[in-house]
């Protein structure tokens, strides 16, 4: 069912290992259209960038994917889409904006992707639709993944679902 709406959805999922935590970034690049944003929220080791590997997995992208913690931004453009990978980590918020991360989820001076950015809580500026995901390590049950749907669709959120159940151990 493909839905049109203006509001959140929210599902936690709870990931027993890294190899869960990929798993879900493959699930995800394999349904999320062009223009797609994610925003990552979560400690340092909460799987972030575990996850980004997944999606760029499920991307085709062959390349070794690392966090651009130093370099600020990695593109990787031989997938099925390009994956636009930032980290804010090492910015304070009001250097943010130099780096002019919009130019990736805006898709209009780079070809239309997924962008992926890590430390997201840092953006003075957001999309008025994206998926934010809150990584947190759960001592007893692994990492939780808090998936919250942002602003204006039109996407079919069954993918959603299947998530869901393939987390589950």
């Amino acid at each position: 069912m493909s839905l049109n709406f203006m509001s959140s959805c929210s599902i936690d999922l709870f990931l027993t290992d890294s190899h869960r935590t990929e798993q879900l970034g493959y699930i995800l690049g394999q349904h999320l259209p062009a223009g797609s944003l994610i925003l990552l929220q979560g400690e340092l080791g909460a799987g972030k960038t575990t996850l980004i590997q997944g999606l760029g997995k499920s991307l085709g992208i062959t390349e070794p994917i690392s966090s651009p913690t130093f370099t600020l931004v990695n593109e990787y453009t031989e997938g099925r889409l390009p994956l636009y990978h930032l980290d804010l980590y090492r910015l304070e918020k009001e250097q943010v904006s130099t780096i002019c991360p919009e130019i990736y989820w805006e898709g209009e001076e780079v070809v239309p992707g997924i962008t992926a950015i890590e430390w997201s809580e840092r953006l003075t500026y957001k999309s008025d639709r994206y998926l934010e995901i809150n990584l947190v390590h759960n001592a007893k049950r692994g990492r939780q993944a808090t998936l919250n749907l942002l602003g204006k669709h039109d996407l079919n959120l069954d993918f959603l679902l299947c998530l869901a159940s393939t987390t589950v151990d």
